[in-house]
C-alpha cells in the first residue's frame, strides 16, 4: 500500500511540474528572438512583445520553481533506497541541475526582470539568452539523471550501491540524448501553439493591438511548424532505443510478443513479473496519435500565414485556440510511458521499485500525498489564473519593466531614433 501511494505521489507531482517546464522552455526561445529583434531594430512593438510574453514566462517560472523544490524532497522522503543504492551516480546530475537553475538561471532572470531601462538593449537581450541557456541546461542535467535510471551506464556495483566509473558514458547515454532531442521539439511546438492560440483569441475578440499580435502569431506559427516537423522525426527513433534497452516495454507499447519478452527477462533477471502496467499502451497511443497528426500536418500552420488568413477566418482562430493544450497532453502521456514503462525497475535491471521505497507507513505516505497534491494543484490553478488574466488583458496590462519605464540608459539611441540611423 505504501509503495503504491509513493508511486502515485511521484507520478502526480512530476506530471504537474512537467507542465510548468514545457511552457517555460517553449516560451523562452520566442522571447529571446523578440528581444533580440528589439535590440537590433529598436522597434517598440518588439519591446512590447517581449514584455507581454515575458510576463507570462516569469509567472510560470516563479510558480514552477516552487513545484520543483517540493518535487525533489520526495527522493529523501519516499525513495531512500534509491538514493542509497544509486545516489553516487545520479545525485551529481541533480546537484548540477540545482546549481544551474538557482545560481545561473534564476540569478540572470532576476537581472533581466529588474534590468529594464537600466542597461543597453543588446546587454539586456544577452542576459535573457543566458537565462534560456540555463533553462535548457537544467533540463539536460535532469535527463542525465533520468536517462541513467532508464539505462544505467557508466557505473559499477560495489557492495550494496553503485559507484560512478565513467562520467562521459553517463553524459552520452542514448536514453538521455534521444530524450533531449524529443523534448526540445515538443516544447518548441507547445510554445509556438501557445503564442499562436493566445494571439488568435485576441483577433477573435477584435484586438486593437493588431501589429503586436500579428507578429506574435507569425513567430508562434513558425515555432509550431519547426516543433511539429521535429516531434515525429525525434520520436519514432526512440523506439529502437527502447527495443535495445527495455525490450519488455517495447513489446508492451509496440504490439510485440510480451510473453516472449517476459520469458527473456526471467531468464536474465530471475523469477518475477517484468511487464509494465497494461494501461501503458493507452498512454503511448495517445502520444503517438498526437505526434502522427503533427507529422503529417506540421506544414498546415504555415498556410495560415498566407495573406494573414488568421486575422479574418474565425475557424482558424478557433483551431489555434483549441490546439493550445494538445502538446501538453502529449508531453504528459510520453512522460508516463517513459517512466512507468520501465516498471518494476526504478534503476532498470539493477534495483526494483519495491526495494527502493523508504521504510515508512502507508499513513505517512498518504498524508504527504494529500499535502503535496493539494499544494501542487493550488499552484497549478494559480498559475493558470494568472496566465489567463495576463493573456486576456494584453500588453497594456503588463507590469514587467514598467516600474522603470522600460527606457534606454543615457546615451543610448531611443526606439524612435534607431530605425532612422539604420
Amino acid at each position: 500500500m505504501a509503495l503504491d501511494l509513493a508511486r502515485l505521489q511521484f507520478a502526480v507531482t512530476t506530471s504537474l511540474h512537467f507542465l510548468f517546464v514545457v511552457l517555460t522552455l517553449g516560451l523562452g526561445p520566442i522571447i529571446a528572438v523578440t528581444e533580440t529583434r528589439f535590440a537590433i531594430t529598436g522597434k517598440p512593438v518588439f519591446e512590447r512583445m517581449t514584455r507581454f510574453w515575458g510576463q507570462i514566462y516569469v509567472i510560470n517560472y516563479a510558480l514552477g520553481i516552487v513545484v520543483g523544490l517540493v518535487l525533489e524532497f520526495q527522493f529523501g522522503l519516499n525513495w531512500s533506497g534509491l538514493t542509497h543504492f544509486a545516489g553516487d551516480v545520479f545525485g551529481p546530475s541533480l546537484a548540477m541541475e540545482t546549481l544551474v537553475a538557482f545560481f545561473v538561471e534564476s540569478t540572470f532572470l532576476g537581472i533581466w526582470i529588474f534590468g529594464w531601462g537600466r542597461m543597453p538593449r543588446w546587454l539586456h537581450a544577452l542576459v535573457f539568452w543566458v537565462v534560456l541557456a540555463g533553462g535548457y541546461a537544467s533540463v539536460f542535467w535532469v535527463l542525465v539523471a533520468n536517462g541513467f535510471l532508464n539505462h544505467p551506464v557508466g557505473s559499477v556495483r560495489r557492495g550494496d550501491h553503485l559507484a560512478l566509473t565513467d562520467f562521459g558514458a553517463l553524459l552520452s547515454n542514448i536514453s538521455t540524448t534521444h530524450a533531449i532531442e524529443h523534448i526540445v521539439s515538443v516544447v518548441l511546438l507547445a510554445g509556438g501553439l501557445f503564442v499562436s492560440g493566445v494571439s488568435a483569441w485576441h483577433f477573435r475578440k477584435g484586438t486593437g493591438d493588431t501589429e503586436l499580435f500579428r507578429r506574435s502569431m507569425r513567430i508562434g506559427i513558425v515555432f509550431a511548424f519547426l516543433g511539429g516537423f521535429l516531434v515525429a522525426q525525434t520520436g519514432y527513433p526512440q523506439l529502437d532505443m527502447v527495443k535495445e534497452t527495455k525490450p519488455v516495454e517495447y513489446a508492451a507499447i509496440w504490439r510485440g510478443d510480451v510473453n516472449a519478452a517476459q520469458a527473456q527477462a526471467v531468464a536474465q533477471f530471475g523469477p518475477g513479473d517484468y511487464r509494465p502496467p497494461g494501461w501503458i499502451d493507452a498512454s503511448f497511443q495517445t502520444m503517438s496519435i498526437i505526434g502522427e497528426i503533427f507529422e503529417y500536418f506540421f506544414w498546415v500552420p504555415l498556410v495560415f500565414l498566407i495573406r494573414n488568413w488568421f486575422e479574418r477566418r474565425r475557424f482558424i482562430q478557433w483551431t489555434l485556440m483549441i490546439l493550445i493544450p494538445v502538446p501538453f497532453v502529449a508531453a504528459i502521456a510520453g512522460w508516463l510511458t517513459r517512466e512507468v514503462g520501465r516498471q518494476p525497475w526504478i534503476v532498470y535491471g539493477q534495483l526494483k521499485t519495491a526495494d527502493a521505497a523508504s521504510p515508512v507507513s502507508a499513513g505517512t505516505v498518504l498524508t504527504s500525498l494529500i499535502l503535496f497534491t493539494a499544494v501542487f494543484l493550488a499552484l497549478a490553478v494559480v498559475d493558470y489564473a494568472l496566465i489567463a488574466r495576463t493573456a486576456r488583458r494584453g500588453p497594456d496590462g503588463v507590469v514587467l519593466g514598467a516600474a522603470f519605464g522600460a527606457v534606454e540608459p543615457p546615451g543610448s539611441p531611443s526606439a524612435d531614433e534607431l530605425p532612422l540611423r539604420l
